[in-house]
């Protein structure tokens, strides 16, 4: 069947119903969030939470409990307990404010629910009781939406805790005018997903596909064929198109039996008649819409490798899948798998799924035909695969924050002994160690001959185990992988495995060439004598690292590539030969135990200062030539759970005992890409496995080798088991006008914060520490500087003993601000004289800068501590009653003088009493 075949706009289809079969999907009942509306235009008067019951009829909400959460801070704002309440007749239930239409079953007032960053929760147990102000927990979870009306985040924790793997939704205001609402929709095969649209409360979901994808010419509806009844094909049609061809190929011979040239004259929904023996309901067959010509695909001609715009493949009963078929037309995808149910009858497919890719026999549901109406896709029968079974107590522990890496590659075994190969495995691990979604993971193989991918996989709508392990590999593998390969589909190498996130479907068919764009690991191997082989999958994937070695020298049966050396992505030093170990912990070699005496000698801070050489490093000090194997750099940052950076050592010290770490000229080993060493936190050398360094939360003093501190936030401190005063801070004005690193000045103590002065970086060189060259003379008298000295004055023999080194130079630096520590006392002589602390001799400095600054301050004073013109410091508590004497001894001084002035003034001008009684007063004319 060759050339152009008539076309026309569907407007009308006879069809036989009694030949031609529509059957709903099924599956396990259950309740489900379908419908949110959180946030209204103006006042929060129609906000809603719609519940339905997937049977579609009335059903019962014992058990059940609705749970609203806050973002911020992650706790219960409202808890409403469904007891005594049912679902309508359809399986809907409302939940929504007092005013709205329809009448919710539970009225609430307006502004109720809150809009996001904030979760809802559907909860059923009879175990487990929820109330206001509870933390967010996934005990007893039946379902969840996670939501936010900005993308600036703040729902990460919800989301880890309620919807493990899958982020947060955004409800875009602007995609409606007027209201919206957040819609569940099936979005492919078993695969839920929430997108904004048209409120319909206590009514089936719209579901319709985005805009974007309504641009793009797709298949819109099949009939597969069957007795009298022949087939056709719905395209929804775009006229910037371009010309198109349509093809129907036989899924036993792989080729090409229909070619048909589509008209795009128009914009709509277009229909193709197919002969009901080239498309049959009960035969393996493919549809692929192509660009190009029906002259371009004869009839007859094998399956073209060029991409398809769009594809369908369906494989009759008790078929196998066409590899070839498959993985050209709909990489990663499943084919369509047709039931011996439709005998000699007709099958209607409607695309129903509102996933924006094509080339997924995932988004085709069995539905009543429509023909040039939009489809009329049914509710489907199935759960959301978040689903926990009800009353279900085993949830994992919290995601740990360190743990907020994405999948790794964790185990790979590629090459079996003998010729079988039917134990090849890929086994993929999440961080936190708990059961994830894969939603929009991909596994892609390259060959390393032309450096493309000989298999696509996509992950979507599976999870991995409790532990955070899900298993691809052969079909006869024990344990059984969650998804199945013929034996023998690994390749030995030199090729490639490699992860990648991709929402919008194969990360091949967005980028050309080798995928770099969402990779998320990666792992290339070879075979002896073949690296070169794989240099431009090596170029892209994991640049600047020689491939992996399979060697089965190394075990005397099967053997893999195992993950033990670090959680870094794309890491090929991570990986060792090891025993295989399908969903299970790592059989890694032990570790040697890790070396003594090793300590960090200077951290430079990559955002100490502005200076163009300031940058980041570590280096640590120990004997010559020593492997560092089992010892971890571990830095903190202040106000950030987990670590920023967890770098396990590889090398050996240098023929001085140095080790440089960092991004710097000469470094031994780098930090990770993006990693550096914080303005303010801490670097701590661990002996533990990474995973117990990176997450810092189980260290205890015989895992902390040595801590350098670099902050004042509590938190850290206590985690590294250090108080307030053990932090030890870069002071700028140490140094002149250049780059500052914190030195390591008293070896060899570790965890000691008095070790420690700023001063300038020497990586690789003999710090710089306080030097009697630039040396100062010093003479002190000083009054009691401690608080225990002060419950006993009079007596300094405890402090000249114990800590007067330190007091007098935190005494000098609140003066001086410029770096000094006890370490610049150390030839000062310190005595007990009458009660107060007597402090002669010298004070170092590291550089003729520091010493000015240094003789600043007053450093000389008076011969004796008893000398009464000597200048002697008072405690607070002293200095402050002086003032408060010398004031009150004034005022009375003042008070008294002007007593005696007031007498002085009374007794020199005294008052004429006598004649103020005597004489009378003078009268006036009348009386003469």
């Amino acid at each position: 069947m060759t050339g152009r075949l008539a076309l026309q706009v569907v407007t009308a289809y006879a069809v036989c119903l009694s030949v031609c079969l529509v059957v709903s999907v099924k599956g396990d009942h259950c309740l489900l969030i379908s419908e949110v509306n959180a946030d209204n235009p103006k006042l929060d008067t129609t906000e809603f939470v719609e519940l339905y019951h997937t049977g579609g009829q009335r059903a019962s909400l014992d058990g059940y409990t609705l749970v609203f959460y806050n973002g911020n801070g992650n706790i219960a704002y409202k808890v409403l307990d469904l007891k005594g309440h049912t679902t309508d007749d359809r399986g809907f239930f409302l939940v929504g404010s007092v005013d709205m239409q329809p009448k919710p079953a539970i009225p609430l007032p307006p502004n109720t629910v809150q809009n996001g960053p904030d979760a809802i929760a559907l909860y059923h147990t009879s175990a487990t009781r929820y109330g206001e102000k509870m933390n967010a927990t996934a005990v007893g979870l039946v379902d969840a939406i996670v939501y936010m009306t900005r993308r600036s985040g703040g729902a990460e924790v919800l989301a880890e805790i309620l919807t493990p793997g899958e982020p947060a939704f955004v409800e875009d205001e602007g995609a409606h005018e007027g209201d919206e609402s957040i819609e569940r929709c099936l979005v492919s095969g078993e695969n839920w997903g929430f997108q904004v649209a048209l409120p319909s409360p206590g009514q089936r979901n719209r579901c319709t596909p985005s805009d974007s994808s309504a641009a793009t010419t797709r298949i819109s509806e099949l009939k597969l064929g069957g007795g009298q009844v022949d087939g056709f094909v719905e395209l929804s049609e775009s006229q910037a198109a371009g010309p198109l061809v349509l093809l129907v190929l036989d899924g036993r011979t792989e080729t090409i039996s229909v070619s048909v040239d589509v008209s795009n004259s128009r914009e709509g929904l277009l229909s193709i008649t197919i002969d009901k023996n080239n498309m049959k309901g009960d035969e393996s067959g493919a549809v692929a819409l192509y660009s190009g010509k029906a002259s371009d695909f004869p009839v007859g001609s094998p399956l073209s490798q060029t991409q398809p715009l769009d594809a369908f493949v369906y494989i009759g009963p008790g078929d196998q899948p066409s590899a070839n078929l498959t993985e050209t037309l709909i990489p990663g995808r499943q084919p369509y798998q047709l039931s011996a149910r439709f005998g000699e009858g007709c099958l209607y497919l409607s695309r129903c799924g509102v996933a924006s890719w094509t080339r997924d026999p995932g988004v085709f549901w069995e539905a009543p035909q429509t023909p040039g109406q939009p489809n009329q896709c049914p509710w489907p029968k199935i759960c959301p695969h978040v689903t926990v079974v009800p009353g279900s107590t085993e949830v994992p522990p919290h995601l740990p924050p360190w743990a907020r890496g994405d999948f790794l590659i964790s185990e790979l075994n590629a090459d079996n002994p003998g010729s079988a190969e039917d134990g090849e495995f890929i086994e993929l691990w999440h961080p936190s160690g708990r059961r994830i979604s894969l939603l929009g993971v991909w596994l892609l193989l390259f060959s390393g001959h032309n450096s493309k991918p000989y298999r696509e996989i996509s992950l979507t709508g599976h999870f991995t185990t409790a532990q955070g392990y899900f298993l691809v590999g052969s079909d006869r593998l024990v344990p059984a992988p969650s998804v199945r390969l013929p034996p023998n589909t690994i390749q030995n190498g030199p090729d490639a495995v490699a992860l990648y996130r991709s929402a919008f479907g194969p990360p091949s068919a967005s980028q050309n060439g080798i995928p770099t764009q969402g990779l998320l690991d990666a792992v290339v191997y070879r075979l002896r004598g073949s690296d070169k082989d794989a240099q431009e999958l090596s170029d892209a994937l994991t640049p600047g690292q020689l491939p992996l070695l399979e060697d089965p020298e190394v075990q005397s049966g099967d053997e893999a590539l195992s993950r033990c050396n670090g959680l870094l992505p794309a890491d090929l030093s991570a990986f060792v030969v090891a025993p295989p170990t399908p969903l299970r912990e790592n059989s890694c070699p032990r570790p040697p135990p890790p070396p003594e005496g090793v300590v960090i000698s200077e951290v430079g801070g990559a955002h100490w200062t502005n200076h163009s050489q300031q940058s980041g490093f570590v280096e640590l000090l120990g004997s010559p030539l020593t492997s560092l194997q089992g010892l971890v750099l571990t830095v903190f940052e202040e106000y950030r759970a987990g670590t920023t950076m967890a770098l396990p050592l590889t090398g050996i010290t240098d023929h001085n005992g140095f080790y440089l770490i960092g991004n710097i000229t000469g470094a031994d080993q780098v930090f990770p890409k993006g990693a550096t060493i914080p303005a303010n936190g801490a670097v701590v050398l661990c002996s533990d496995t990474v995973t117990v360094c990176r997450a810092g939360t189980t260290l205890t003093n015989s895992t902390l080798r040595d801590t350098l501190v670099f902050s004042d936030e509590l938190r850290l401190l206590i985690k590294l088991s250090a108080t307030r005063g053990q932090q030890v801070m870069p002071v700028l004005r140490s140094v002149e006008d250049g780059p500052v690193s914190l030195s390591r000045c008293s070896c060899c103590e570790a965890r000691s914060p008095s070790s420690w002065i700023s001063s300038s970086p020497t990586p690789r060189l003999t710090n710089i520490c306080p030097s009697p060259a630039f040396s100062s003379d010093l003479n002190l008298c000083l009054a009691p500087l401690s608080g225990d000295w002060q419950e006993h004055p009079g007596n300094c023999s405890g402090l000249v003993q114990g800590h007067s080194e330190m007091d007098v130079a935190g005494y000098l630096e609140e003066r001086c601000h410029c770096g000094i520590s006890s370490l610049y006392l150390q030839v000062a002589n310190f005595s007990c004289v009458a009660g107060w602390l007597r402090v002669l001799g010298n004070i170092q400095a590291l550089s003729d800068h520091q010493r000015a600054l240094i003789l600043q301050t007053s450093l000389t004073q008076g011969d004796t501590c008893t000398d009464p013109t000597t200048d002697r410091r008072m405690s607070t508590e002293s200095a402050l009653g002086l003032q408060i004497g010398l004031v009150l001894g004034a005022l009375l001084l003042l008070g008294l003088g002007a007593a005696l002035f007031t007498y002085l003034y009374k007794k020199r001008r005294p008052l004429d009493y006598y004649s103020m009684e005597l004489n009378e007063p003078e009268e006036g004319p009348s009386e003469l």
